[in-house]
């Protein structure tokens, strides 16, 4: 079996298994399932989860494509060769409740031949409401799994999260971070492929029980028409990110990719209010005042 063949059987497992931890923890959502097809080569499993007892919308979705690289991906990645292979899980978690956070996870590894090749990905939480045990938890076990490959994974890819999701129009965050790589080979740390392969399935494997607790901890909370009217304008925020600056968006739209999989990212309601400004000493003021590049969870 050749290399990208091996990973995309892989991820294939990952999303079989994301899936039911996730419809494990929410007791009542199941996911539907589209096989679709690209044209140009390729195609993937896009699965929908809605109206469960904790997700309101969620997507998990694989996809193995192939075919020519259009100019302006080639112009972007700063390559020659145009018959490119591309796999990966990409996911979104929208919950009901304002207390839970959206989460986000994609693991990808792109192909044009044996000597341009790379894996990418990562982990973000975007709480509607920051709390910093939460974020010291989320952010720890990132660490650990980071930690068990290279102690400079963690501080490394935290930074470009950092940098990555950042709403430079608001100044501000998307949400708390987490960890975030790109093009990652041989050449740029002391693995392997092989070694970098594991590292992209123990990060997606990671997500469930990261995932799984901070629901456990936040599903149960009380809230109300403030609360959601809050959750729905951090929401916004989320949509601006994803459509104005996601490099997975754009690179979906460039390749003719299946819209519908592409914006499934999108949450299901979302508002914007103008010039919105929280209450002194208010939940929401905190939140704001913790979007920022370079806070350290851990040991906040």
């Amino acid at each position: 079996m050749d290399f990208k063949d091996k990973v995309a059987e892989s991820y294939k497992r990952i999303q079989d298994e994301i899936c039911q931890g996730l419809e494990n923890a929410d007791g009542l959502g199941k996911f539907k399932e589209e096989l679709w097809e690209r044209e140009g080569g390729g195609g993937g499993r896009t699965r929908i989860i809605q109206d469960g007892n904790i997700i309101e919308r969620g997507g998990v979705n694989f996809s193995a494509v192939h075919g020519t690289l259009p100019d302006p991906i080639k112009k972007s990645f700063g390559v020659n060769d145009d018959q490119f292979f591309a796999t990966g899980v990409s996911i979104v978690i929208h919950p009901k409740s304002p207390w839970v956070p959206i989460i986000h996870m994609n693991i990808r590894y792109f192909e044009l031949n044996d000597e341009t090749r790379w894996f990418g990905g990562g982990i973000d939480l975007t709480p509607h409401y920051i709390d910093e045990d939460d974020a010291a938890f989320f952010h720890r076990s990132l660490k650990e799994t980071c930690d068990h490959y290279s102690p400079g994974f963690y501080p490394e890819f935290k930074d470009w999260a950092d940098r990555y999701f950042f709403i430079k129009h608001r100044n501000e965050t998307r949400g708390i971070g987490g960890v975030f790589y790109d093009r990652l080979t041989p050449a740029k740390t002391s693995l392997t492929y092989d070694d970098i392969f594991k590292f992209s399935e123990d990060l997606g494997r990671s997500f469930v029980p990261i995932y799984r607790e901070l629901i456990d901890r936040n599903k149960d909370r009380k809230f109300g028409e403030n609360e959601k009217e809050w959750q729905f304008i951090r929401r916004g925020r989320y949509v601006e990110f994803n459509l104005v600056y996601d490099a997975g968006t754009k690179f979906g739209l460039e390749t003719n990719g299946r819209i519908e999989s592409i914006l499934m990212s999108l949450p299901p309601h979302a508002n914007w209010a103008y010039n919105f400004t929280p209450k002194p000493g208010s939940n929401e003021e905190k939140t704001l005042s913790l979007l920022k590049k370079g806070i350290d969870w851990i040991s906040l």
